[in-house]
């Protein structure tokens, strides 16, 4: 009995050798010959996964480092233009942000050149001037390496009466790091005559009708300025 199945047993392994050990075999050799090819397949699986990770992060930060430079680039620019915006809204918050501590301006035509503290410019010239209801234009506007090229025209009730027509001026603006340290203006239209011959009349008219407004041409604060008003819309209205 042990033995009949001793036999059966040799025969079934006998058999299981003979039909499989060529099988394992053949699959060995498959597997010794692809491994390296799977190895080199996962090798660049591998690579075109880190492509797409670095690609897009190289583009990023190429795009990144691009609108910095931009922004460097036109962060002059955009400034003057806040500071002809600030100027012709008379908006003092915006002006604070823009200028430093300490502001020169000069005036090329006439050999004049003035500094104001931020104080002085906000809290009285700014104000001084928006008693007149100022209109600024940009005409033209440019950044040439680290100053800023513009032509501005401007209008307000005061320019009205005395220049006739908005009168126009080129400027170069310099910066202190990203505030306005200084603002250069020679001008392109400006009639010196027409602007003498108004003023003259103006003033004759108010000492002799209003002398209690005089002096509305000693500085540039808003009470005076206030005064300076007063006088042009009696002078307009005197017929």
């Amino acid at each position: 009995m042990f033995l009949r199945n001793d036999i059966i047993l040799y025969i079934c392994v006998s058999i299981k050798e003979y039909f499989l050990c060529p099988l394992y075999s053949i699959l060995g050799v498959y597997k010794r010959i692809l491994h390296p090819y799977k190895q080199v397949v996962a090798h660049y699986e591998n690579e075109i996964q880190m492509n797409k990770i670095i690609i897009p992060l190289l583009l990023l930060t190429f795009g990144f480092t691009s609108c910095k430079n931009s922004e460097k680039e036109i962060g002059k620019l955009e400034i003057a233009k806040q500071y002809y915006k600030a100027l012709d809204n008379s908006d003092s918050a915006v002006m604070k942000t823009l200028v430093t501590d300490s502001l020169l301006t000069k005036e090329t035509d006439y050999d004049y050149e003035q500094t104001f503290s931020k104080k002085e410019y906000i809290e009285e010239w700014l104000k001084w001037d928006s008693v007149f209801n100022p209109t600024y234009k940009i005409l033209e506007i440019e950044q040439e390496n680290e100053i800023v090229k513009s032509t501005i025209s401007k209008v307000d009730k005061r320019i009205l009466l005395l220049h006739e027509e908005p009168t126009v001026w080129n400027e170069v603006i310099r910066f202190d790091s990203d505030k306005i340290i200084s603002i250069e203006r020679k001008n392109v239209l400006f009639n010196d005559k027409t602007w003498e011959r108004n003023r003259t009349k103006l003033l004759s008219w108010i000492d002799e009708n209003h002398p209690e407004l005089n002096g509305f041409l000693d500085g540039q604060t808003e009470p005076i300025a206030m005064k300076y008003l007063k006088a042009i819309e009696l002078y307009n209205n005197k017929k």
